[in-house]
């Protein structure tokens, strides 16, 4: 069986020799992205039957799109990873001989999602933040931040035809914890439901909460800015939301 581990450097700290290392003396087939490698190309450009993939959510996200495709069970490191108890990179490793596990999927529109789309202020913030690290600003991560105090309005947008006056609306693959502004962890990743967060104030933000297995977000303009996963997407309009359950294959380490 050929298991292959995709790493993307560019997330979190950037340093994996020794995971590399460990992969390698496994006999796991590594492949590292380059600068501006697309991690969803080198994964369906890869000839193998399991595959894991170290890296940020969105790279997670991605890679999981094409295994969810291509029916092939995927490893994971990051948010997703935590919420599988996969918080050891080098643990995860055993996850390649491990067992199978069936988890929910989430999509917007076409685009699969692991963890949450958020709209609203957090998106303007991922937005700009991105806008800024590729002009190489080192003031981005101030200047983002304050557009959370700038800016008063947001894009206005319904939620299944209902009007929605929130400053953060966020739709969760199952559901979180939730404190302030910050997600927490999720118990489950197979409810089969997803969850529809709207946050109302600001220093002191409350949580209206539903679950549902699919809606429709719309607004007048013909797309809207999104974080999904924590990267910047922008949604063509209307944004139809839906869960699919089971529908990826993870892997985790057996039980000592």
């Amino acid at each position: 069986m050929t298991r292959l581990l995709i790493v993307n450097t560019r997330a979190g700290d950037g340093d994996a020799a020794e995971l590399l290392e460990e992969a390698r003396r496994r006999g796991i087939e590594t492949h590292v992205l380059g600068d501006r490698e697309d991690p969803a190309e080198a994964a369906r450009a890869a000839d193998a039957e399991v595959i894991g993939i170290a890296g940020g959510d969105g790279s997670i996200a991605a890679v999981a799109g094409v295994a969810a495709e291509r029916s092939l069970p995927l490893g994971t490191r990051n948010h997703f990873a935590r919420d599988l108890g996969l918080d050891d990179p080098i643990e995860a490793l055993d996850a390649f001989d491990g067992s199978e596990r069936r988890v929910d999927a989430g999509y917007a529109n076409d685009r699969l999602f692991l963890n949450n789309v958020s709209l609203g202020l957090y998106a303007r913030l991922v937005h700009r933040r991105e806008r800024h690290r590729r002009r190489r600003d080192t003031l981005a991560r101030a200047r983002a931040l304050g557009t959370l105090l700038r800016h008063r309005r947001d894009e206005r947008i319904t939620v299944d035809g209902r009007a929605v006056d929130a400053r953060v609306v966020l739709v969760s693959n199952n559901a979180y914890e939730l404190s302030l502004l910050s997600l927490g962890t999720r118990d489950r990743l197979d409810e089969g439901l997803l969850h529809v967060y709207e946050a109302h104030g600001l220093l002191r933000p409350s949580w209206d909460d539903r679950s549902c297995a699919s809606l429709t977000v719309d607004a007048r303009a013909g797309s809207l800015r999104a974080a999904v996963d924590g990267e910047p997407e922008l949604l063509e309009t209307p944004v139809t939301f839906r869960v699919a359950p089971g529908a990826l294959t993870v892997l985790l380490p057996r039980p000592r």
